[in-house]
Parts: C-alpha cells; structure tokens; sequence
C-alpha cells in the first residue's frame, strides 16, 4: 500500500510503502502526485520510506514506476529512499550515476537527514 506523507515541503512529494504495493497504489496515490508537482514547479523532490520488502511490489507497480522514472528522467532532482534493507540503500546511492538529479538511501532511523536532504535546494 502506498499512503502520501503529508507535512512536508511544497516542492516534495513523499511516499510510505508497506504491504502488497500494486498498481492500482501506483495511479491512485504516485503517479498523480509526481505528475502535479512537475506541472508546479518542472523537477522532483522525491521521498520514498520502504517498509515493506521491494518482493512486494507487483509487476504492474514496477512496470507503473519505470514508465514514470522514464517519462520524468530530465526532471529528477532529489531522490531519498529510506529503508532498512541494505541493497536498497545501496542502490538509491548508485542510482544517482543514472539519473540527473542526487540520489541516496538512508536507513529508517535516519528519516529526519533523509527529509532534510530532499528538502534541501541545490
């Protein structure tokens, strides 16, 4: 399931994932914010808190967040996942070797350096 994370800055969209995440999370909760902040302001300040396994997303989720990363690549600006799994931390650092913007994992006890970090202006 995906919730939006409310109480954070304007200019980011944050995500808390437990459970099944399927795609139906993905256009319901996502994709409607991550498209409404690129009409506001051209670029992405995303939060990802990962609480459930990344097994448990669905195909469709996955196939839902590839098409948006693609269709959004140019405006990728910061990218924070938090998690306690340590691929996933390692893979949001690495990302940033893909995408234009800052990409980095921290772990769940870090989520106030995790808000700050995508909050922060370049």
């Amino acid at each position: 399931m995906l919730q939006f994370i409310k109480d954070l800055p304007q200019h980011v969209v944050g995500i808390h994932a437990t459970g099944e995440v399927t795609k139906q999370d993905m256009e319901s909760v996502l994709l409607p914010k991550i498209d409404e902040l690129v009409a506001r302001q051209g670029e992405i300040n995303y939060l990802l808190v990962l609480e459930t396994d990344v097994q448990n997303w669905t195909a469709g989720a996955w196939w839902d967040d590839v098409k948006m990363g693609l269709k959004n690549f140019t405006k990728w600006n910061r990218i924070a996942v938090v998690s306690d799994q340590k691929g996933v931390q390692w893979f949001s650092d690495a990302f940033r070797l893909f995408v234009p913007g800052k990409s980095k994992g921290f772990a769940i006890a870090e989520l106030n350096e995790a808000i700050a970090f995508v909050s922060a202006a370049d």
